[in-house]
């Protein structure tokens, strides 16, 4: 049981991993635009996230302040990835107010995970 946490864990750190990286990206190309795999990335760390939540293959009790805020966080940078999209396909162009926070979101939310204890 511990494994496949172990193995939810690794695709939920992937899952960021490739949300932020997208986000880099497009940053260094001085593009102010939110991508599909960006989307999908933030799926797969939302899914993976919840399934982590489950209190399942631990022998201590999970930090429920902790999860609640990290998915609040998760679920802002969802609204502002989803109003990017719908804004980007509309006018062509995302207003960086709306691109900035979500590199930034994402990261505060992988400090969460770590500093938090």
């Amino acid at each position: 049981m511990e494994i496949l946490r172990d193995v939810v864990v690794l695709v939920h750190l992937v899952g960021f991993a490739v949300l932020f990286g997208a986000w880099v990206v497009e940053v260094v190309a001085r593009r102010v635009r939110v991508t599909s795999l960006m989307n999908n990335a933030l799926g797969i760390s939302l899914l993976t996230g919840l399934i982590l939540s489950a209190p399942w293959g631990l022998d201590h009790d999970l930090n429920y302040v902790k999860i609640g805020v990290k998915l609040a966080v998760l679920l802002v940078i969802g609204a502002l990835i989803g109003i990017g999209s719908a804004r980007q396909k509309r006018t062509g162009s995302l207003p960086p107010g709306l691109f900035w926070p979500v590199g930034i979101l994402a990261l505060v939310n992988a400090g969460l995970a770590v500093i938090w204890r």
